[in-house]
């Protein structure tokens, strides 16, 4: 899809990480419209592959009702978060594609609004999958600096499934701008942002060391 047609399908999305909280209710109406037709889609789609294989059709998918009703779910997905993301993009492509700003919107509205997110669209394989897309995409100043901002608000909060790829990110935006930052929340007055700031820190000065639970749990023996 061009810029233009992910304005038209996702445009609303914005207002679920707006300030007014009108805003975001509203939004929030929409997404669950938007994944409720997704939910509807996929049971007609279901439904004609059923009917399809009792008839016999050597070729179920070649069905013309198969095909109309796996047009109408691909549709339904790209006007609803986190389905319209579910593309498959190429590492090399991900900086120039047109839904990297709903990417980055999926993962800040997760960052900001970690309860809203969790009710009305939680899918932790897909923040994962959006990390590690991200991290390996080598987005220009804006862009890197929108995920340096989304490392300090990881670290800076109670640890939520799959924070821990943002050392990922951390690694790929390193700065001196940002180990400032992290330094920063490090010596904060919260035990949370002590020890993820701490540690993201730490692996940002040892690239030699795997972001893994060994690697986790040795940090927080040698008690930081």
């Amino acid at each position: 899809m061009t810029d233009e047609a992910w304005h038209e399908r996702l445009g609303w999305a914005h207002g679920l990480i707006a300030e007014d909280p009108a805003v975001r209710v509203a939004a929030l109406v929409r997404l669950a419209a938007a994944r409720q037709a997704v939910g509807s889609a996929i049971t007609e789609f279901n439904g004609a592959l059923s009917q399809a294989n009792r008839s016999g059709a050597p070729e179920p998918y070649r069905e013309p009702a198969v095909r109309e009703a796996l047009t109408r779910w691909r549709e339904a997905r790209s006007r609803s978060l986190p389905e319209a993301l579910w593309q498959g993009v190429t590492p090399d492509a991900y900086a120039t594609w047109p839904g990297l700003p709903y990417a980055l919107l999926f993962l800040e509205w997760e960052l900001r609004h970690p309860r809203a997110w969790t009710c009305h669209a939680k899918a932790w394989g897909t923040k994962e999958s959006v990390i590690r897309e991200l991290a390996r995409a080598e987005l220009d100043g804006p862009g890197r600096a929108k995920l340096a901002d989304f490392v300090e608000l990881a670290v800076r909060r109670r640890y939520r499934c799959k924070d821990r790829e943002y050392v990922r990110i951390a690694r790929a935006v390193d700065s001196p701008d940002l180990r400032e930052h992290l330094a920063h929340a490090s010596g904060s007055a919260d035990p949370w942002a002590r020890t993820h700031a701490g540690y993201v820190l730490h692996l940002l000065e040892h690239p030699e060391l795997a972001n893994s639970r060994r690697t986790w749990t040795d940090w927080l023996a040698r008690g930081r």
